[in-house]
């Protein structure tokens, strides 16, 4: 079969005319301005970004550490996903008070609930401080003398941002440190939930449905962020009152159509767009097997013991989404790239740049030693990789590993402080009753038996060879450490943290711990922290360091190559700006998928039998009696959720979708599975990105809930 590949002059023209690629920042955005109005967009640059005036950066926020969202009323109600305020969800939620299974609506403020932790940070305005970052920086320096000096420029830059202020300043690198822009901040520390929906809603399809479409899960929840009396950041404390945003966001009940423009405007998390072949061979081929694998084992132990009880479908309800959320991305992203030939389509835009730079010096081995890096990286790495997927993998292993950061911790340390307090919240999370713990301990030695059976297998565990001399005697070999272990004691490991003092006799106990040792040769064979060893992870370090030294050269080399072209930056958990166009796709032979999603789909999917499918009763009366209101679109229908082709990733979870006049239409959640490769290749044909239509989540808290007090307090444009 011939394949066709894209050369990287093709690669670096599209990066320009697809619109659908990119996340922009929005300082700069007047550079793609006219680009935006020729695809449909009716408002300004600086009508999204404007240090000297409200704007829709004032609207949008970073919600909690890896999540956005957008403020929807005068009076700091804010929207989000359902899955980003899930564990808060969770900590509300008990047998008796079960928010997540049934949902929650706050009659009034007084009912809100209070999430401790949980921060919204609002962007004052970011500027660009490459040159004090890279003050005294010299082409002479080592990777580690450099991100020295960068680090000591940062943290007085930083302080001196925001003298005199109550802001936050985050100062973070761009295109591998070839640019750096720091990020003025206020952020809030009183957040509490006002509303969610019932899990059948707010999740349905589960993780069956997960980054699959079409997509019927009502994925949102509400949230407002209080204030002191001066309208800024305080702590919870019952004087506190609703934030009064800058800018909060009009609703829009227009609709979308095929081909209308949008743009998404949140926090993307995590993208590597220019990396070389071997970084995506690295990720398609060695570490995204290991971890689905391993994380099938947990999921298959986890998701029988929720069928057993309320209890314990609470108790892994966090657990599950978390693993399962990756475990299906990385499938999809793997499958992307072998459709794409990625592989290969990195090395031809290799090839494309060795020919440039074959006369420039600066340039001409870059790739060469790029390549030699990764082949010295990719055994560290495959290591790592069944080092956390597998060794860490069980609750034990995860605790050991705590007590273990403990005995290196110095006494009354911030670190030593932080560990107790982890593993103090670890208790309180396991040892919660005693049916539930007897229940967790079956399921946790599972986990761990099997995760380090495979480990062993496949040899990454040599050093069970040592004890054991075949598989039973490993399993039995297992099972007495997790039953010996002081970890797997409830009272008595309670009582030793009570106590610890990090004297002799505590460090003794912990050493001699069976699943401490354990947790210490496994580390040592993985990160070579013990044993005499020499330090893996130095060795790790010390190579991933000199990658990115040499990708802020191969990064500078491709814009010395391509002047003209208008490069994105990965995304780095900054404000970006995505834009797009609502479109349907075909992601196979003889299947088209159009570019909305109704109810009356979650009616066709609704299994009792499947708790991810059992549809709420209240949902189907309004389904049957066709009670939609003004939230139903021109054909009748009662609309779920739409896709488009904004380039997203993680983070952008939450994310306002804007029209054309910058209005609320929708709440981003997802990409579709096709197109997860995204992070690393960017294919037009599949790349779409999932959206709660915002007329299902006003439906829902007004004909469902009947939480009409909340739509009162927004601005909804019909």
């Amino acid at each position: 079969m011939k394949r066709t590949f894209i050369t990287f002059a093709i690669l670096i023209t599209t990066l320009v005319a697809w619109a659908d690629e990119g996340m922009w920042i929005p300082m700069l955005l007047q550079r793609n301005e006219a680009a935006m109005q020729r695809a449909g967009m009716h408002i300004s640059a600086s009508d999204i970004y404007d240090v000297n005036n409200a704007s829709l950066k004032d609207a949008v926020v970073l919600f909690g550490g890896g999540c956005s969202g957008e403020f929807v009323s005068a009076e700091g109600l804010l929207l989000t996903n359902h899955h980003c305020g899930y564990s808060y969800i969770v900590s509300h939620s008990t047998v008796e008070h079960d928010y997540l299974t049934h949902g929650f609506w706050a009659a009034d403020r007084s009912q809100e609930l209070p999430c401790p932790g949980l921060t919204a940070t609002r962007l004052v305005r970011m500027e660009d401080v490459t040159a004090q970052v890279l003050d005294g920086v010299s082409q002479t320096m080592t990777e580690a003398e450099r991100q020295a000096l960068v680090a000591k420029n940062i943290e007085q830059l930083s302080k001196s941002l925001t003298q005199g202020t109550h802001y936050r300043c985050v100062i973070k690198p761009f295109y591998y440190g070839n640019q750096y822009f720091a990020y003025i901040n206020e952020v809030f520390t009183d957040v509490r939930l006002v509303g969610t929906p019932p899990s059948n809603i707010g999740k349905f399809g589960g993780d069956t449905d997960n980054w699959m479409w079409p997509r019927h899960t009502g994925d949102f929840s509400v949230f407002r962020v209080y204030t002191n009396a001066n309208n800024e950041p305080a702590d919870y404390s019952r004087d506190n009152r609703p934030y009064r945003p800058l800018k909060h966001l009009e609703v829009s009940l227009k609709g979308v159509n095929e081909g209308d423009f949008t743009f998404v405007f949140g926090y993307p998390g995590t993208t590597r767009r220019y990396v070389t072949h071997d970084a995506v061979d690295l990720a398609a081929n060695v570490e995204n097997p290991i971890r689905i694998a391993m994380r099938d084992i947990r999921l298959s132990h986890y998701k029988r013991a929720q069928e057993l009880s309320p209890a314990l479908r609470l108790r892994y309800a966090t657990p599950v989404a978390n693993i399962a959320n990756g475990w299906k991305k990385w499938q999809g992203e793997s499958l992307g790239i072998e459709r794409l030939h990625g592989v290969e389509q990195k090395q031809e835009q290799e090839r494309d740049f060795s020919r440039w730079a074959s006369s420039r010096p600066e340039y001409s081995t870059v790739l060469g030693n790029l390549e030699k890096l990764y082949a010295r990286l990719r055994p560290l790495d495959v290591k790592r990789t069944w080092y956390s997927e597998a060794i860490l993998a069980s609750d034990l292993m995860q605790r050991a590993n705590l007590l273990d950061l403990l005995g290196q911790a110095t006494p009354e340390s911030d670190r030593w402080t932080q560990i107790l307090s982890a593993i103090d919240r670890s208790n309180s999370r396991l040892f919660d009753e005693d049916t539930i713990w007897q229940s967790h301990l079956e399921v946790d030695r599972a986990i761990f038996v099997e995760t380090f059976i495979a480990a062993w297998r496949v040899g990454q565990a040599p050093y069970m060879d040592k004890k054991y001399r075949s598989e039973a005697e490993l399993r039995k070999g297992l099972d007495r450490v997790f039953d010996k272990s002081l970890i797997n004691k409830p009272e008595r490991f309670a009582a030793f943290i009570d106590q610890y003092s990090g004297s002799k006799d505590d460090l003794a106990k912990i050493a001699k711990d069976p699943a401490v040792d354990l947790l210490r040769v496994a580390k040592s064979f993985a990160l070579a922290s013990y044993l005499g060893s020499a330090n893996q992870t130095e060795l790790y370090n010390q190579i991933s360091d000199s990658i990115n030294l040499l990708m802020r050269t191969y990064i500078r080399g491709m814009m010395e190559q391509y002047p003209d072209s208008n490069f994105f930056p990965d995304a780095n958990l900054t404000l970006r700006v995505a834009y797009g166009h609502v479109e349907g796709f075909r992601p196979r032979d003889a299947v088209r998928y159009t570019h909305y999603s109704t109810l009356d789909g979650i009616i066709e999917k609704e299994n009792p039998n499947i708790y991810d499918y059992v549809v709420e009763p209240r949902l189907k009366e309004l389904w049957r009696t066709k009670n939609y209101g003004p939230y139903a679109n021109a054909q009748g229908e009662m609309p779920v959720a739409f896709i488009a082709t904004n380039h997203t990733t993680g983070g952008n979870s939450g994310s306002p979708v804007l029209d054309a006049d910058g209005r609320l239409i929708g709440i981003n959640f997802d990409r579709c599975w096709e197109g997860t490769m995204s992070d690393l290749l960017f294919d037009p044909a599949y790349c779409r990105n999932i959206s709660l239509d915002v007329r299902y989540c006003l439906f829902i808290i007004d004909r469902y809930a009947g939480a009409h007090h909340l739509i009162e307090e927004m601005d909804i444009v019909r």
